[in-house]
């Protein structure tokens, strides 16, 4: 076969691509990463399949990935159409017993539909709630002293179910419900549990999917995303205020994270078809990278060459 010039550069592009990933697979080759996946990502079929592929090659190159999905838009679709009305109280859906059976039914559903998509491109996945295997232990969360029903904060994550999912080479999908000492089952903030699952596991990288492109400098302007972030910086510009709004729960769970034990965090745009390889495989990434210490960078290694 006689390639043209113009073949050639295409495929010799798609070659500096795989070198350029090379470095990073092998770094975190069979590490722990926690995936949390939500936001347009989950409702656009054609992010869909971008997700649940880069996942699918994550693992098939040697990562350990685990989902962790929400599904707030679909369950505000379902109490619509059901004639339920939905109220959210300081950010958190009230959840009576009525809705936690919708929200549970709905979640186990998006779970499922997540399972089949993943084993269709040929890895085999597990799906589990976080009250399989007593994942999740809860009590009701009251923010501000306010009860919003039954909406639940971890209190303790037994990773044995994970582990065994994973040491038989399984990928977790998780769904974030769970039970408190007395069987009653409480909806949980996605971001917190994958935070959660995250920690308890010592996970390598724990990256959200949502519908942000990442830290802003100016909250106001798309182009100054951060692309490095330290703790201690992130703590700054949260006292500074430029840190608020529905980023400041979610930074708030990053800090925690890298303080109990994640290496690295990872917050990016889910619109962007691909993102997650964008950010973990190429050096300049797309979105932001939460990191403890000036010494955890990864990239220093490289721009010394």
């Amino acid at each position: 076969m006689i390639f043209k010039d113009r073949d050639m550069q295409e495929l010799l592009g798609k070659a500096e691509v795989l070198i350029e990933a090379l470095p990073y697979i092998r770094r975190f080759n069979r590490k722990i990463m926690v995936v949390k996946y939500g936001g347009s990502a989950m409702i656009d079929e054609s992010l869909k399949q971008s997700v649940i592929e880069d996942v699918v090659l994550l693992k098939l190159v040697g990562f350990k990935p685990i989902i962790v999905h929400g599904g707030g838009k679909e369950i505000s679709r379902w109490i619509d159409k059901v004639g339920m009305e939905t109220e959210f109280v300081d950010g958190f859906r009230k959840t009576d017993e009525a809705t936690m059976e919708v929200a549970e039914m709905v979640l186990g559903k998006v779970n499922k539909d997540l399972v089949t998509n993943v084993q269709m491109l040929g890895v085999r996945a597990v799906g589990i709630s976080g009250k399989d295997g007593g994942l999740f232990k809860v009590a009701k969360k009251t923010p501000n002293g306010k009860d919003i029903g039954f909406v639940g904060d971890i209190l303790d994550v037994d990773t044995k179910v994970l582990r065994d999912l994973i040491k038989k080479d399984f990928l977790p999908i998780v769904f974030p419900v769970g039970m408190d000492e007395d069987g009653n089952t409480y909806n949980i903030n996605a971001d917190e549990a994958a935070s959660a699952i995250a920690e308890a596991l010592e996970a390598e990288k724990l990256v959200y999917l949502s519908d942000v492109e990442g830290v802003r400098m100016n909250p106001d302007d798309a182009d100054s995303v951060i692309s490095e972030l330290y703790v201690g910086e992130a703590q700054k510009l949260i006292g500074e205020g430029v840190i608020k709004g529905g980023m400041l729960p979610k930074i708030s769970n990053c800090i925690s994270a890298i303080e109990n034990g994640v290496s690295r965090i990872h917050i990016m745009d889910g619109r962007i078809p691909h993102s997650l390889l964008l950010e973990i495989f190429t050096n300049k990434g797309i979105g932001t990278a939460i990191i403890k210490e000036r010494e955890d960078r990864f990239f220093d290694e490289f721009d010394e060459e």
